[in-house]
C-alpha cells in the first residue's frame, strides 16, 4: 500500500475542514474569504440565529451564539467601555413566578469579548460599560441579547391572556408602550410582569 504524500495528505484535510466549517454555520465554503472569522460575508443564517424565541418557557438560560445576538441588538462585542457605567436592575415574573435573569447575557464564552450591555451575576443587574458617554441602551437590546421575545403581550414563550400586557414599573412609575423601548438608567429598579 503506497503512503500519500504530504501535499495529497494536505489537500485532503484542508478539504474536511471546509466542508466542516460550511457544515456550522451552514453557508456555503469560499476559498476566497479573507475575514479573520473566516465566516463568509452573508449574515443571513446569523441573523435568523440571533431571532428572539417566541416559543419557550421559562426559565431562559444565556444564549450560547453571543455574537449573533449581540449584532441583532445593535451593539458590538469588545473590551468593556470605560467612559460611563451604571447597574440598573431587572426583575421578572411570569404567571407569579420569579424568573431569573441569567449571569452572561452579552458576554462571548469564547473570547470573554462584552457588549456594552451584559450581565455577569444571576441576580437581574445588567451591566451598562459604555465607551461613549450618553449613550442610550434599551431593554429591548438585553431581551434581544438574551434570545427571548418582549413585546407588550408576549415574554418568550408566554403570551397575555385575553386583554392582559406585559407591565413594567421603573423605579415603582408604570411605564406605557412597548417595554423593549424602555431606556435603562443608572441606579434604576425594572419590575417586568406578565399573568
Amino acid at each position: 500500500m503506497k503512503t500519500p504524500t504530504p501535499i495529497v495528505l494536505a489537500a485532503v484535510v484542508t478539504t474536511a475542514l471546509t466542508l466542516t466549517l460550511a457544515g456550522c454555520n451552514n453557508e456555503p465554503a469560499t476559498t476566497s474569504d479573507t475575514s479573520p472569522t473566516g465566516a463568509s460575508g452573508s449574515t443571513s443564517s446569523s441573523t435568523a440565529a440571533a431571532a428572539p424565541d417566541d416559543t419557550s418557557l421559562p426559565p431562559w438560560p444565556a444564549p450560547a451564539d453571543v455574537p449573533a445576538r449581540v449584532a441583532a441588538a445593535g451593539l458590538d462585542l469588545g473590551p468593556m467601555g470605560t467612559a460611563e457605567h451604571y447597574h440598573p436592575h431587572l426583575a421578572v415574573t411570569i404567571d407569579g413566578q420569579p424568573v431569573p435573569v441569567p449571569p452572561n447575557i452579552g458576554v462571548d464564552p469564547n473570547t470573554g469579548a462584552m457588549s456594552a450591555v451584559h450581565t455577569h451575576e444571576g441576580d437581574g443587574t445588567i451591566h451598562i460599560e459604555a465607551h461613549t458617554v450618553g449613550e442610550k441602551f434599551t431593554l429591548g437590546q438585553l431581551f434581544t441579547q438574551w434570545g427571548v421575545t418582549l413585546t407588550p403581550t408576549q415574554v418568550g414563550g408566554v403570551k397575555a391572556k385575553g386583554d392582559a400586557k406585559v407591565t413594567v414599573t421603573s423605579n415603582g412609575t408604570p411605564v406605557a408602550g412597548d417595554p423593549a423601548d424602555l431606556r435603562l438608567e443608572p441606579d434604576q429598579q425594572i419590575e417586568l410582569t406578565l399573568g
